[in-house]
């Protein structure tokens, strides 16, 4: 649990932040910053982390529920979506229909997390209306944050990416811990 809540609070925000260190978080993104030459492995390591992360932790949340089919099928599109994404590059003078591709991906990585987050969430919440009522709420503040991010800056920023896996890492963190807490008390 420690290298978990490690990764969660130090790794990922930190190599997130140093990933798009130095450039504009309001006017590019980490597919333009991802297919940067010196910056391409980078984004492939990132994704590596955040990627094993969100699945290993979805998938210990997910195993505690019921009827949870659902829930597994949709974490594994996600992580499929986002090292697909990351394997195909953004370059749309060059590869435009690849990059097209890398978008749609992406997208789909992004909204496949958030749907099985709501769907973990939801199903807690409807088993404990007060234990899990904080976390929807926090999910709902995190989707409209990033809905105004989006508006504020009319494209997928580098700020809305930071923000958007930054506050899931810390989310799922959470709920991580209740669970694994109450797991440890009832056994």
């Amino acid at each position: 649990m420690l290298l978990i809540t490690i990764t969660a609070y130090i790794i990922i925000p930190l190599y997130t932040i140093l990933f798009a260190w130095g450039t504009d978080w309001f006017a590019l993104n980490f597919s333009v910053l991802g297919n940067i030459s010196s910056r391409k492995n980078l984004f492939l390591i990132w994704g590596i982390i955040v990627g094993t992360y969100f699945y290993y932790v979805l998938k210990q949340i997910i195993y505690s529920l019921p009827r949870n089919e659902k829930e597994k099928a949709i974490s594994i599109f996600a992580l499929l979506f986002l090292a697909m994404g990351v394997l195909t590059p953004y370059l749309p003078d060059s590869q435009p229909l690849q990059s097209v591709l890398h978008v749609v991906l992406s997208f789909m990585s992004s909204i496949s997390l958030l749907i099985c987050l709501y769907m973990i969430i939801w199903k807690l919440y409807c088993m404990n209306h007060i234990a899990y009522g904080p976390y929807l709420l926090g999910l709902v503040g995190i989707t409209l944050l990033s809905a105004l991010l989006f508006l504020f800056t009319g494209i997928v920023s580098t700020a809305l990416e930071i923000f958007f896996v930054l506050s899931c890492a810390i989310l799922l963190q959470k709920l991580y811990g209740k669970l694994y807490a109450y797991r440890l008390i009832f056994r």
